[in-house]
This record gives structure tokens, sequence and C-alpha cells, in this order.
């Protein structure tokens, strides 16, 4: 009777996994490694690689297992698929916050600036704007692309073309990376630190937040990628890359908002500033 009784349901009892755990402890060092380097700790660094490398082959191994829960045992029902559904759902919106509670701190620093800088945002001949027009245009037309590149493979599985599936897929990822490339040689152009004021603070944990979560992106589309190379979708079973999709959509919204405010309305702050400090 306890062996019909479990067999009788939908749901997906999980086993037990250390992924989790070992995911927890390792984001516990990658989180550790960079307050070190930030805080010009020698071996920070080094650290700080070692806990990425390491989340990311425990990422890749997690997925690994659901990937044989979803393919090889079927475990994944329409009620798994449901729940799968509403709690990616979920994440995306504690995303949300994440870069709320960022953005809030932005905006508060910029409209109320204060007394001690002149009351000037940015402050006064601090450093000097990264021009909108450069780097930032750059990867803004790289993730638009790529957002219409993901767009047109989600047509494409849904319409059972595995080729032109792969060639979307292929594209986007290629782009993530450039982007995450420019990304790179911009803070090298970058004449400002981290903590050189409340603008460059904000400036790096926006946009290296966002990085970070292009680099899940790409690696999510990657698995995405290698999963239909090996023919594990179907036209009607592909629940891990619609979730994928969600999550670039979601990188490449808040990516217009960093565009927008913390590139361009800066750079017009910057000139308004200049106006002010002639007359």
């Amino acid at each position: 009777m306890y062996f019909n009784f479990y067999k009788r349901h939908l749901f997906h009892l999980v086993k037990s996994s250390p992924w989790p755990f070992f995911l927890g402890t390792f984001l516990f060092f990658f989180v550790t490694g960079l307050a070190f380097f930030i805080h010009r700790i020698f071996f920070g660094l080094l650290i700080f690689f070692f806990a990425f490398f390491s989340l990311v082959y425990i990422a890749r191994q997690w997925f690994f297992d659901i990937e044989d829960e979803a393919s090889i045992f079927g475990y994944h029902t329409k009620v798994v698929k449901h729940g799968l559904y509403r709690g990616f759902i979920l994440f995306v919106a504690s995303e949300v916050m994440l870069f709320f509670g960022f953005f809030w701190a932005f905006f508060h620093s910029s409209l109320s600036p204060s007394f001690i800088y002149a009351l000037l945002w940015p402050f006064e001949n601090s450093f000097v704007i990264i021009n909108c027009l450069g780097f930032p245009a750059y990867n803004t037309i790289l993730l638009i692309v790529s957002g219409i590149t993901v767009t047109y493979a989600h047509y494409a599985a849904a319409c059972g073309k595995h080729s032109e599936v792969l060639d979307a897929l292929y594209i986007t990822v290629f782009l993530g990376i450039l982007f995450l490339i420019s990304q790179v040689n911009e803070y090298f152009e970058i004449a400002y630190n981290i903590n050189d004021s409340v603008y460059s603070c904000t400036f790096f944990m926006l946009t290296g937040l966002h990085g970070l979560h292009v680099f899940v992106g790409v690696f999510l589309l990657y698995v995405c990628l290698e999963r239909f190379c090996l023919q594990e979708f179907t036209t009607t079973h592909y629940l891990g890359f619609v979730c994928s999709i969600w999550y670039w959509h979601f990188v490449d919204a808040v990516w217009i908002f960093l565009y927008l405010f913390v590139y361009c309305w800066s750079s017009l702050c910057v000139n308004l500033n200049d106006i002010l400090l002639f007359f």
C-alpha cells in the first residue's frame, strides 16, 4: 500500500542531492573572495576564481541530474511543469527586487545629492563619465539583437525546426559572450574605482551584478543548446529552454534601464553641471 500510494500521484519527490550544499558553500567563498579582492587582499582574487569555476562545475552537474529526471526517468509531468514554471516566475520576481534595491540607492543619491558635493550629480570634477554612445551603446545593440535571436529560437523550437533553433542559439550565445568581453573592456577604460564615490559604487554594483546575470544567462542558453544537440527537447517538451528565454529577456530589460539612467542620464547630468558651473 505504501508503494502504490506514491505511484498514484503526479508530483515528483526529489531525492537527496549534495549540490545545494556545495553551491551554497562555494557561493560563500565567491562573495568572500570578491570582498577580499575589493579590499586589495592578495589572495582574494585566487579564492574568487576558485569559487567561480567550482560554481560552474557544480551547476553543470546539477543540470545533468535535472536532465536525467526530465528525459530519462520522465518525472516532469504536467503538474510538475506547472510547479516549475511558478517557481521560476517567483525566482525572476526576487531578482527584480534585487535590482530594484540597487536602483533605489542610485536614484536616492542622484535625485537628492549631498550638499557636501555642491548638490551636483555626479560629483564635480571627481571623474569622467563614460560616453553613453561608446561601449554602452554597443552593448545595448548586442543585447537587443540577442533578444531577437533567442525569440526566434523559441519560435523555431515550437515549429520543430531543429537546425534553425541551433543556429539562433549559437548566435545568441556568441552575442552574450561579446557583451561580457565588451563589459570587461569598459571596466579597463574607467578611470574610477568602486570606492571613489556613491556614484561609482552604485555604477559598479549595478553593471557588475548585471554582468553576472548575463554570464548565468549565457550558461543556461549553452546548456539548452547542448540539450538540443542531443535531441532531448521536443516541440512539446522544452521547459528548461522556456525558462532560460524568460531569464534572458529579464537580463535585456534590466540593461535597458541601466543604459537609459546609469549611462545616458548621468552623461546628461554632467553636461548640465558644466553649464551651471559656467554661469
